[in-house]
């Protein structure tokens, strides 16, 4: 039902699309905004005779409906899937797009849940898992040639050391040896990157992260053009029934609305803190793909619209790490990412636990910032406070 949004959006701005993409005012009352339809069936025209599809809530909701058409126009897709949490996506598409025997070729930094579900959850039904630098396509191709992955796993920019990697050379890549590529959009969100057009196959999301944008939903998303693919995620969907309730729905959609204009303050203070942690001689590292010295800045100014609300940094050892990590007032000590308010993460014991003792394994000395959409003066003045205390 995702692909119903209106013919002509993909050539509109993208505000618009986010603000008017599956959002029709109700057709009885003329309320503007949508209402959250929360019945879990749906009363039948006679036995099969299903008004606009809709029989039972777990194979479909208006208001899920109006979030996957919106998630759709976002992204210039044809389809888009809602669920539960992003692992529960991504779940759904592993299981859609393989078979036990079949490898996954994933990047050497991602969000330490996705690594935990391929290996511990994935690897037990018989999914194998190779891990590279994605941001290093010679070392990709190698492993491309060395063995045909079925898919190719990349988060642009990655989590939580903020690396590049080229989405349309690791797309011709994967898509040569027949790999499914599929992008973790989460970190930059559609307002600022957009894989599917730089030849992606499948874009993956959190949407508790910026999509919903105020740290008071948990969700996921599919996101693709491929119908045969998208008929399998969709049948998992249904079948396992990890899917969005429709208030978590609707706040999604509620906060996709002012994405782009959050998307845009997030980037800019950002920008700011990464520069003023770059100039303090306490910070011995700081990683943000919109500083100069970034590796991989070129590239993200190439295929990116704004450099995102990320800024990782390093002190000087994980003690300093861990008492810099406690001492912030504004930035709070959370998990997750993407919120209006400041969080400050500890990644080694928090986010990335899992990969602890891996190739995967975070720096203990890092920490991460999720740059929220206070004045950054007091952001600023918060990190230097915490920063005078190590």
């Amino acid at each position: 039902m995702s692909d119903t949004h209106e013919s002509d959006s993909r050539e509109r701005g993208f505000g618009t699309r986010a603000v008017h993409a599956g959002q029709a005012f109700d057709p009885t009352t003329g309320a503007v905004i949508p209402p959250v339809h929360f019945s879990t069936t749906y009363a039948q025209d006679g036995i099969g005779g299903l008004r606009q599809g809709y029989e039972y809530g777990r194979s479909g909701n208006p208001t899920r409906t109006a979030l996957e058409t919106q998630l759709a126009a976002l992204e210039g897709a044809a389809h888009a899937l809602s669920f539960s949490s992003g692992l529960a996506a991504e779940d759904a598409l592993l299981r859609a797009a393989l078979v036990p025997g079949d490898e996954v070729l994933l990047g050497n930094d991602v969000y330490g849940g996705t690594y935990r579900l391929l290996s511990r959850v994935l690897g037990g039904w018989g999914v194998k898992l190779r891990v590279v630098d994605m941001s290093d396509l010679d070392a990709v191709a190698a492993a491309i040639a060395e063995r045909a992955p079925q898919i190719v796993w990349v988060e642009t920019p990655s989590n939580p050391m903020l690396r590049i990697t080229d989405i349309a050379g690791l797309a011709r890549l994967g898509q040569d040896a027949g790999a499914l590529v599929v992008v973790d959009n989460t970190f930059a969100s559609p307002a600022l990157q957009q894989p599917l057009a730089l030849g992606a196959d499948v874009v993956v999301h959190s949407t508790t992260k910026y999509l919903g944008g105020h740290s008071d939903v948990v969700g996921g998303a599919l996101v693709l053009n491929d119908d045969a693919l998208y008929e399998k995620a969709k049948f998992l969907q249904f079948a396992v029934g990890a899917v969005s309730g429709p208030l978590d729905a609707w706040l999604t959609t509620r906060g996709i609305k002012t994405l782009e204009l959050r998307m845009r303050r997030h980037s800019e203070s950002a920008q700011r803190i990464a520069e003023h942690l770059s100039a303090d001689p306490r910070v011995a590292a700081v990683h943000y793909p919109g500083l100069p010295g970034h590796p991989g800045r070129a590239l993200a100014a190439s295929q990116m619209s704004g450099f995102g609300g990320i800024v990782s940094l390093e002190l000087a050892d994980a003690a300093a790490a861990r008492r810099f990590a406690e001492s912030t007032r504004l930035f709070q000590l959370a998990e997750s990412l993407g919120g209006v308010e400041s969080l400050m993460n500890y990644p080694d014991e928090m986010t990335h636990a899992s990969v602890r003792g891996t190739e995967l394994a975070v720096p203990e000395r890092l920490v991460r910032l999720s740059v929220g959409i206070e004045s950054v003066e007091d952001l600023l003045a918060d990190l230097d406070a915490a920063l005078a205390g190590l």
